[in-house]
């Protein structure tokens, strides 16, 4: 497994999302966020890479043009 820096605990990518740690769990779960899982302790992972990424597109999300109503 990659260094201990790379990953983030649930708190941990909740604070750096700015989402509630359920939102987090609910995300791993439904496979909209990679979970990866301690091999000692069973804990949930993050990758952190992964939720930077992440994180730039929720901050600055693409403009989406929408046809008017």
């Amino acid at each position: 497994m990659d260094s201990n820096r790379d990953f983030l605990l649930v708190n941990e990518a909740a604070d750096l999302l700015g989402v509630s740690a359920n939102t987090i769990r609910n995300w791993g779960r439904d496979g909209k966020l990679a979970e990866y899982r301690h091999p000692v302790n069973n804990y949930r992972l993050f990758r952190r890479s992964e939720l930077e990424l992440l994180r730039k597109r929720l901050v600055s999300p693409s403009k989406r043009t929408t046809k008017p109503r």
